[in-house]
């Protein structure tokens, strides 16, 4: 508080402790009181106070106050109403102490204005002239000063004088060498200047993006405008000229031509309508939701475990096929094959899981499936979804029964009165409350390690319910119309086939080993395959041999020639009823009556697939093997066809949910699409792409869609139907490399898209209005593309043959050539050197006579001088 500001500049306002109080003895409410709220205090006290306590004395910040006063006696008034913002307060001149201790005497004037506020109301403002004081520095002029502008640099004065006979006079310039002059230019460089550096914090900048603009004109010049008017008419014909123009022939004959091209017009006029607008016919009217121009994934949901302390990625992801938004997917630790050899003791305390997330819970999982190892790949059974085969890091298949655990995730209903049908609903919407504590469920069945694959699984498919396959790889026809048999392929350079249904012993073992066998089975664990547990092994197996070396191919992703990877809207309830009538009749408690019956072979059935490689190779194969003549052993045919197009390792095979024989494939930095049957090679392939390619899918809904993940976290769309050479465009959905993409279609108004990315997080995004609508006869359009494409790939297979047929004729003309110069005989070559000489001489004495070293007199040849 500023005692000038209220006119007391004599009064300095001060906090006395209670110590201070008790030396001086001016203790409150004892020795001030309110009829005398003041006392004097001598200096010599408060010096000598100063030398005893020093700084820590309360008068030490007045110490030169105290010092300059001119009395003995200072003046210590209590300001009990806190008046000047202290409890006490100091006057520190004779004058103010005077004035406080004698005050001057009131005058009656005075007094009677006193009365007068004290009557007049509050509320009444009573006008006061303004009285004028000194002004008051406030800092104020300092900012007024910072910003003011001053010149910051000396100016510099030149003067440039001439003589005054110099004026008028001519000047001439000439040119001359500038380095040849001593000092006569100066190169002033460019240099960054710290001093003048600025650094540019924030900038507003418009745009406005407007189409290329091209002025362009012709037949006239453009100079300036002017305002112009022109009038014609039509130039007529006379009397004589017309019955001329009538009786000539050329006219009759041109008339006589034209009459049927104007007739068929003027019928096409009658049929159809010609203003029709075309472009507005080729629209089409379907009420739906959504914004139609919209081309843009939008993020639904996304889902992390946070459980989990590891450092994990998504491996495999995989949609229920009937509960609507429930999806599997398989975690993985981050670690390269150092660190899980150095980390194996840990990695054994965590299990590896595989886990069921909803779209009403992001946080916690509905089901954890346990493993022995890191799942990689895993697949629901397409009769059964509550069967689920998955192959681990280590080689080994696991096979999972959540039958018991299904009133967990699915409550089976029928509708009202006017739907029957079997209506599928999550048990999260029906009952919150017991779905809090997460179930962990362990795996029924374990593949032999010693008979399985020797490394990680990478790709794993179920074998459709309508055919079987034999130890020969000859199919049959599959009566129980369950899907019993897995296929999968591995690192180890093999693809092997899997019956989950018992095999026969053709030797049975007595009753007593048998239950000195017998172990106990924990409660929680089902009972579907346990004959199959620790001893379960392949059917067969195949190798990719490269040939002429020992040395095999390696598989990473296969594509049959029936695959159950999509489901149809068309087929959801037939599923959902095969569903029902499996958990009624429980058909894998008792697989043992599949294998006594003589099933019917299936003739003319394609046995082979597709497999992609590890180097980018894409080979077309067969899985049926064959005895060699020389030993008899069953062994694996040779790939009918083998291209190489990707530069890396090939992580999508599949085939078009549309097309039975186009085939999608992409590895490395490009894609691939096949045709099976067509051998020369890819029917579309794509440029080298900015970054790696990680994953891929084709569309549910439409033939000409595709979507492919990248290392940087992108996802390119691809529409054939717009552009073939590039993607039509690129969104980014995260910050590092998506592992996988699977599209799920649960109507026709939602289709969503599910992306795992490196660092654990599922992501579910939502298609489009233009990305899951088809065009009119899109299918059609694209097949044609497609067969134009085969036409393509066949005529330069036959332009290759041609000139390579011209090539061979060239070389044999060139030989032919050859062989005709060396052909030549012993005279020919004596005939041709003597004429060459003879030339010669010709010549030389041609070059004597111009030179005048012989005469024209000479007529002596030189042959008869030699």
């Amino acid at each position: 508080m500023n005692m000038e500001n209220m006119g007391h500049p004599e009064i300095y306002p001060l906090v006395l402790t209670t110590k201070t109080q008790e030396i001086f003895n001016c203790r409150v409410d004892e020795d001030f009181t309110d009829e005398q709220p003041y006392k004097l205090i001598r200096k010599e006290d408060i010096f000598a106070d100063f030398h005893k306590r020093a700084a820590v004395s309360d008068f030490y910040p007045f110490k030169k106050i105290i010092q300059e006063y001119p009395g003995d006696e200072l003046l210590l008034v209590y300001d009990k109403d806190f008046k000047y913002g202290l409890n006490f307060y100091l006057i520190g001149t004779e004058e103010g102490k005077e004035n406080y201790l004698n005050p001057p005497a009131v005058s009656e004037e005075q007094e009677e204005q006193k009365d007068l506020k004290e009557r007049v109301p509050e509320d009444i403002l009573i006008y006061k002239p303004p009285i004028s004081k000194p002004w008051v520095s406030l800092g104020s002029e300092k900012e007024i000063e910072e910003e003011s502008v001053k010149e910051s640099t000396q100016q510099i004065t030149y003067m440039i004088s001439r003589k005054r006979s110099a004026f008028g006079a001519p000047i001439q310039f000439s040119d001359h060498n500038a380095s040849s002059v001593k000092d006569a230019y100066i190169e002033c460089t460019a240099y960054p200047d710290k001093n003048f550096t600025l650094k540019q914090l924030e900038k507003d900048i418009g745009m406005q993006a407007v189409p290329h603009v091209k002025d362009t004109s012709t037949q006239t010049r453009w100079t300036y405008p002017k305002n112009a008017a022109m009038q014609y008419y039509p130039r007529e014909f006379l009397e004589k000229e017309k019955e001329t123009l009538g009786q000539s022939k050329p006219f009759t004959d041109f008339l006589n031509n034209a009459s049927i091209s104007v007739e068929i017009a003027l019928q096409q006029n009658e049929i159809m309508n010609t203003f029709t607008d075309d472009w507005k016919c080729l629209a089409e009217e379907e009420g739906t939701f959504g914004d139609k121009t919209d081309t843009h994934l939008k993020e639904f949901q996304s889902f992390t475990d946070l459980h989990n302390h590891m450092e994990t990625m998504i491996t495999c992801v995989s949609w229920h096929p009937d509960i609507y938004g429930l999806i599997a997917v398989s975690v993985a630790v981050r670690l390269s094959f150092e660190d899980r050899v150095y980390f194996s003791s840990k990695l054994l305390l965590q299990p590896s899981l595989i886990l069921f997330w909803s779209f009403s819970d992001p946080i916690h999982p509905q089901l954890m499936l346990e493993s022995p190892d890191d799942i990689f790949c895993f697949k629901f059974c397409p009769t059964n979804p509550n069967i689920i085969a998955g192959g681990c890091i280590n080689g080994q298949i696991i096979m999972w029964d959540i039958t018991a655990h299904a009133d967990r995730i699915e409550n089976i209903k029928t509708g009202g009165s006017r739907s029957k049908k079997p209506i599928l609903k999550p048990m999260f919407l029906l009952e919150p409350d017991s779905n809090k504590e997460v179930m962990y469920i362990r795996h029924c069945a374990v593949s032999s390690i010693e008979s399985g694959h020797k490394k990680v699984i990478t790709d794993i498919h179920w074998l459709p319910d309508t055919f079987e396959i034999n130890r020969m790889g000859s199919v049959f026809e599959n009566r129980s119309e369950l899907c019993c048999q897995l296929v999968t392929c591995s690192a180890d350079c093999t693809i092997c086939f899997w019956d989950i249904r018992p095999q026969k012993t053709l030797t049975p073992q007595p009753a007593e080993k048998k239950k000195e066998e017998t172990i106990e089975i924990p409660f929680d664990i089902p009972t579907t395959f346990l004959h199959l547990d620790l001893t379960w092994k392949p059917l067969f197996k195949i190798k990719l041999s490269k040939g002429e070396t020992s040395l095999d191919h390696c598989p990473t992703k296969i594509s049959l020639c029936e695959d159950h990877l999509l489901y149809k809207l068309q087929d959801k309830l037939l599923a959902q009823n095969k569903v029902i009538k499996a958990e009624e009749e429980n058909p894998y408690q008792n697989l043992e009556s599949g294998l006594a019956n003589i099933l019917k072979p299936i003739e003319d059935f394609c046995t082979k697939f597709f497999v992609g490689t590890e180097e980018g190779e894409v080979i077309y194969t067969d899985w049926k093997l064959e005895r060699d003549p020389e030993t008899g052993r069953l062994m694996t045919k040779k790939p009918v066809n083998l291209c190489t197009v990707h530069d890396g390792a090939v992580h999508t095979v599949q085939r078009s949910p549309f097309y039975k024989d186009i085939i999608l494939t992409i590895g490395g930095w490009n894609m691939a699409i096949w045709k099976e049957g067509v051998m020369t090679g890819p029917l579309v392939q794509s440029s080298c792409a900015p970054k790696r390619y990680t994953s891929g899918h084709w569309s549910l809904t439409r033939p000409s869609v595709f979507y492919i993940g990248r290392e940087d976290g992108y996802i390119d769309i691809w529409d054939l139907l717009e552009k073939t050479h590039e993607p039509t465009q690129s969104q980014n959905i995260c910050i590092t490399m998506i592992t996988s993409i699977k599209p799920w279609a649960f109507s026709t108004k939602q289709q969503f898209i599910a992306v795992a990315d490196y660092y654990g997080t599922l992501h579910i995004l939502e298609i489009p209005w233009t990305l899951r609508h088809p065009s009119a006869n899109e299918a059609s359009s694209v097949s044609h593309y497609f067969e134009r494409e085969v036409k393509h790939l066949e005529y330069v297979e036959q332009r290759k043959k041609i000139r390579e047929q011209d090539k061979k004729e060239m070389e044999l003309e060139t030989e032919k050539i050859k062989s005709k110069t060396y052909q030549k005989s012993k005279e020919q070559l004596e005939a041709e050197l003597q004429m060459d000489y003879e030339s010669y001489l010709e010549l030389e004495k041609t070059v004597l006579l111009n030179l005048g070293l012989i005469k024209m007199t000479d007529k002596m040849s030189f042959t008869d001088v030699e």
